[in-house]
């Protein structure tokens, strides 16, 4: 199955954000519990465990990755339904992340937003995003979900143009 890549670069004085969208027909509160509850980051990109909140490290689980290993998160600021702002390390680097949500008229908005001191390593991170975000998509509706096969290296040089 071909997955078209959707993200887009956007310089920064600090970098470069990578913003990537989907849209629900949902509620905020209803697209807020799918990024926030264990129970439902479970299904799309790993459990979590720990006492949330701004300022506290939570342990998320990364079940779709190779050893599904647990990994600390720092949350950096939470504001149900809106802003979530997270921060974490890894073998990868540093990651800084927010997931912004917006509402119309029961539609709803979801940008992830990757901040990036550097753009080297777009042509890996951009898939990988592309491909976490339809895990979401298929969990809220219950479709397949995708392989991560068709998003890597298949999108790897659309990424790689945006810097």
């Amino acid at each position: 199955m071909t997955h078209e890549p959707t993200g887009r670069l956007v310089p920064t004085p600090t970098g470069h954000d990578l913003i990537l969208t989907r849209v629900y027909r949902a509620s905020a509160d209803d697209v807020w519990a799918s990024v926030t509850e264990p129970e439902r980051t479970a299904r799309w990109f790993g459990p979590w465990r720990g006492e949330a909140g701004p300022g506290r490290t939570v342990e998320v689980r990364l079940v779709f990755e190779e050893s599904a290993p647990w990994c600390p998160v720092r949350i950096e600021a939470c504001e149900p339904p809106r802003r979530l702002a997270v921060s974490m390390e890894d073998e990868a680097g540093s990651w800084s992340l927010e997931l912004l949500l917006s509402e119309v008229d029961g539609t709803t908005e979801l940008r992830l937003v990757h901040h990036l001191a550097s753009a080297e390593h777009l042509g890996e991170t951009g898939p990988g995003w592309e491909y976490y975000l339809d895990l979401l998509t298929a969990a809220r509706t219950g479709g397949p979900r995708p392989d991560f096969d068709d998003y890597y290296p298949a999108q790897k040089a659309y990424f790689e143009s945006l810097a």
